[in-house]
């Protein structure tokens, strides 16, 4: 099957093709570990997530990695101003800005379990990468597409023409933003800084290279260096949000392929921006929600997970609770189609003589191939619940109960929420209460009393129960 993904450098649908046949090399750009990460982060950072498990899904390895950012990004993206967002956490509560790197970082691990995450196989911090920081930037010093300017560095963009081709910002464009803060040190406004001095900031280390003044590195070069270190000069796909393009993956491809000579990245791929209630989110309208806000309230993990990804990653996602609550129904769509399997499999309901095949086949080919066209995850849903339709209808056998439950684990390795293969029994679930009634009815039904044994069906429903008499005996199921 070949895969599709929008490169949003050609923009354009490109056949991934990668650099080594049958391995793919992914980056992630991470958190910036100042603050409880929020559901707008975790819309990337789960696009990713299904990314890497689709290409497994398909007999590829893959190796992941995903940053730390726990110095150096400055406030004002857009501009490259402002302060670093760690000093500026640090001033607010009174910690160090080590203190709350580590904080954060540990939420933010703990956000991954909550949501799923199959964990990236590098997850490196910046702090651990200044060396190889360094290095990158000498050899930018050397090459004269770097500059040192009170003992900060900037890289040179006149010297990389292709600047600008990611975000298609032109030079006018460029220019105009960066008057909105003038330093007077850079040759061209449009230059960024490798590294940065200043004798206020925590977090400083003596420059990596001969006669360098102690500093920090800048936000852009650190991803340079830990993308470079674990995957090589040259990488198959990197992914972010579209608010990464301008100015970090921009000044990402200029910097590191000054340095190596080579094309970095073949594929560039980024997630829309989440909107809550149809608006940006935003504290000052009340629509901001970090994971764990949305796990207060009840929700669960696995239910986060399915509203992040229910949409493909380019398309615009309005998340409400509303959403929430749909994607508790439907993950237990799933699960009791799942379940109904299981139970003819275990033995504890009658087998029919249903078989499925087709409907295995079909279920497989659609998410596959909604998945193969740049992760149409809404049309691979799609097909899901095709199969849980079909599922339902009729009575499968046991050959076919086996195969159904294979392709449900199928569709929940590469989404990764609808949970494991639920038991075949869930009357454990129930209150003890019910539990009672429930041995009540049998021994009515034991000793012929039906008027009783129908009263206490009669109150069970009442709560939301109904009764499943099965071969294995009588168990209750949520209604």
């Amino acid at each position: 099957m070949v895969i599709r993904l929008y490169n949003s450098l050609s923009r354009s649908l490109e056949e991934l093709r990668p650099l080594r046949p049958g391995k793919v090399t992914m980056y992630h750009c991470g958190p910036t570990v100042y603050s409880s990460p929020h559901i707008g982060n975790f819309r990337s950072f789960l696009f990713a997530d299904v990314l890497r498990r689709f290409l497994e899904d398909q007999g590829l390895v893959v190796t992941q990695v995903m940053n730390v950012t726990d110095v150096g990004h400055l406030t004002l993206d857009d501009i490259e101003g402002g302060e670093d967002k760690l000093e500026a956490a640090s001033k607010q509560t009174g910690k160090t800005a080590w203190e709350i790197a580590r904080q954060y970082e540990a939420e933010f691990h703990d956000c991954q379990r909550q949501l799923h995450v199959r964990l990236p196989h590098h997850m490196p911090r910046a702090t651990d990468f200044i060396h190889q920081m360094g290095e990158i930037i000498d050899d930018l010093l050397q090459k004269g597409v770097a500059y040192e300017r009170n003992g900060n560095v900037y890289f040179e963009v006149a010297k990389f023409p292709a600047y600008g081709q990611l975000s298609g910002k032109v030079l006018d464009e460029l220019e105009a933003g960066a008057r909105v803060a003038v330093n007077e040190e850079k040759k061209d406004p449009r230059d960024f800084a490798l590294w940065k001095v200043d004798s206020k900031h925590q977090m400083q280390w003596d420059a990596p290279w001969a006669g360098g003044a102690r500093g920090f590195p800048g936000w852009h070069i650190e991803c340079s260096a830990m993308a470079t270190h674990y995957l090589g000069d040259q990488i198959d796909i990197h992914t972010g949000g579209e608010d990464n393009i301008f100015p970090h993956h921009e000044c990402e491809i200029a910097q590191t392929e000054a340095h190596t000579g080579r094309r970095f990245v073949s594929i560039w791929m980024h997630a829309r921006h989440l909107l809550v209630d149809g608006t940006k989110m935003s504290k000052s309208l009340g629509n901001f929600f970090t994971v764990a806000d949305v796990l207060r309230q009840g929700y669960s993990g696995l239910e986060l997970r399915y509203a992040l990804v229910r949409v493909q990653y380019r398309q615009s996602l309005n998340f409400t609770l509303k959403g929430l609550d749909e994607a508790r129904s439907a993950i237990a769509r799933v699960q009791q189609a799942r379940q109904r399997l299981v139970r003819v499999r275990d033995g504890l309901d009658l087998p029919g003589v249903d078989d499925l095949d087709a409907a295995v086949q079909q279920a497989n080919a659609a998410f596959t191939a909604a998945m193969s066209e740049d992760l149409n995850v809404s049309e691979a849903l799609a097909a899901v619940f095709e199969f849980v339709n079909q599922c339902n209808r009729g009575a499968p056998s046991i050959a076919a109960a086996k195969a159904g439950l294979v392709v449900f684990a199928r569709f929940e390795d590469v989404l990764g929420c609808f949970g494991s293969e639920p038991k075949a029994d869930t009357t454990a679930d129930a209150p003890p209460e019910l539990l009672a009634l429930l041995a009540q009815r049998t021994a009515a039904k034991k000793a012929k009393d039906w008027a009783a044994a129908d009263a206490l069906r009669d109150r069970i429903a009442a709560a939301g129960w109904r009764i499943v008499d099965a071969p294995g005996g009588a168990r209750l199921e949520k209604a």
